[in-house]
């Protein structure tokens, strides 16, 4: 069973200032290809700016992406994940909160981000191995034992 850490890997997260404003974060996250950054205070995690966010907080609300900074509009209350949890633990907390994005936290510090895309992934290759391990077995013939019909 795969854990966080080595889904999450080596690669960069990419994050953003509290202050910077909605469209330039938008537009980072489209050049990207990403649903969700980490928002910093300068150091200190202090939430997560989501497509989600962007809809129903700038759009909805009639927001200026221009004018409004990020951290106005972020999502504070955040669901996270520690690095040597299961992706299971993970997509199950995802789950109960109905969110799509988790903060990976390593002793209170920003490890990364994950997706519920990056653990559907894991979990398909997971549940894939185990059939493949389940059908070898059940089709398992032991070596010399014939089992053509007889005529």
């Amino acid at each position: 069973m795969k854990s966080i850490k080595t889904i999450i890997g080596d690669r960069q997260t990419v994050t953003v200032e509290r202050t910077m404003h909605v469209r330039d974060v938008a537009r980072l996250m489209a050049e990207r290809k990403i649903g969700a950054v980490p928002v910093l205070d300068g150091e200190r995690l202090s939430g997560i700016f989501s497509e989600r966010d962007v809809l129903t907080r700038v759009v909805a609300a009639g927001c200026d992406p221009d004018a409004t900074p990020v951290g106005d509009v972020m999502s504070s209350e955040l669901v996270v994940a520690d690095p040597a949890e299961s992706y299971e633990t993970c997509l199950s907390r995802m789950q109960q909160a109905h969110v799509r994005h988790v903060i990976v936290l390593d002793q209170g510090r920003l490890a990364g981000i994950v997706s519920l895309r990056d653990l559907l992934a894991v979990d398909i290759d997971e549940k894939d191995e185990a059939i493949d391990m389940l059908n070898a077995y059940v089709h398992y013939i032991p070596v010399g034992l014939d089992i053509r019909p007889k005529t």
